[in-house]
């Protein structure tokens, strides 16, 4: 093995990420041939191959995939000396799109954000608060708040904080309909949800687990809207107990035998998962959650 340029591992980040020539020279602003000659160059430093070429693109290598591993991880120190190195001379700014399910954006963040965004002048946040999956590979958004960490590589992902959701219905609802004291009690009653085929992610197929087979009499696709059908004394709905806990008007059915546990996930491209801005906000959104531990994981009715 010969010396090789810690720049050359740039180019097969680049490539590895992507699996495309072509899009690693966009990517780094250059050409498919300078790209080319960079990583047949490293794999001739290292005597080894980190790619099968194929027409589909370039596939890494099981030598590939553990110069990835530390490829990445030197690519990160480097982000942090960086940044250190800057220190107060730089301050965070630039423009950060936070995509989030509708949950979390309006009643959690929505509170938050606009503290961050007062304290750093320089800093423009985006925040996307939509009944879907945007997509990051596309560059939709530059942060995803999920329920479920992507699996592909070549994203960085980071667990915020579990959350639990309850049954609730209004004081008014329970009184004037069949009392509720056991599960199959449910059967008696109207529940309110997501639209069924609209459901773009698991985490949000509530019923299937709490009531197998059963159906939503009143659908949704926004959560905001199930929340006030369920103020309004129309039936029973599956909420998150950080939303819930701030209307009295709602109580929580049979709590301790109902309960589903969830977690929120960020997700960044793993290429900018250590540049300042991206650092500030995610480490933001995680410090929040932590001191609203309580209302997310509703220990209190499981007691």
């Amino acid at each position: 093995m010969r010396p090789f340029s810690w720049d050359d591992l740039q180019f097969f980040l680049a490539v590895a990420r992507t699996g495309q020539l072509s899009a690693a020279a966009r990517k780094l602003r250059t050409n498919h041939a300078t790209v080319s000659r960079r990583i047949d160059r490293l794999e001739n430093a290292l005597a080894t191959k980190l790619f099968e070429r194929n027409p589909r693109g370039y596939l890494l290598t099981s030598a590939g995939e553990k110069l990835v591993e530390r490829a990445e991880a030197m690519e990160r120190e480097a982000t942090v000396v960086e940044s250190d190195v800057a220190g107060a001379a730089t301050s965070v700014s630039g423009v950060v799109r936070i995509s989030t399910l509708e949950g979390f954006g309006n009643f959690f963040l929505a509170d938050r954000l606009p503290d961050l965004a007062q304290s750093l002048p320089g800093l423009s946040i985006e925040l996307l608060i939509i009944q879907q999956i945007v997509s990051l590979s596309r560059r939709e958004a530059d942060i995803s708040v999920s329920l479920s960490p992507t699996g592909t590589g070549s994203h960085h992902c980071e667990k915020v904080t579990l959350y639990r959701l309850f049954l609730y219905a209004t004081r008014d609802y329970l009184e004037n309909h069949p009392p509720v004291r056991r599960r199959s009690d449910l059967a008696a009653h109207r529940f309110i949800g997501y639209i069924e085929d609209m459901i773009f992610t698991p985490g949000l197929d509530y019923h299937r687990e709490i009531l197998p087979g059963s159906r939503a009499f009143y659908q949704s696709s926004s959560i905001h809207a199930q929340l006030a059908a369920t103020r309004k004394g129309l039936g029973l709905c599956v909420m998150p107990h950080f939303m819930a806990r701030h209307y009295p008007d709602l109580v929580p059915v049979l709590p301790k035998e109902i309960h589903l546990d969830r977690h929120y996930w960020c997700i960044v491209h793993q290429d900018v998962a250590y540049t300042p801005r991206i650092r500030m906000l995610t480490d933001f959104i995680k410090t929040q959650a932590r001191k609203a531990e309580d209302d997310f994981h509703g220990q209190a009715l499981l007691t």
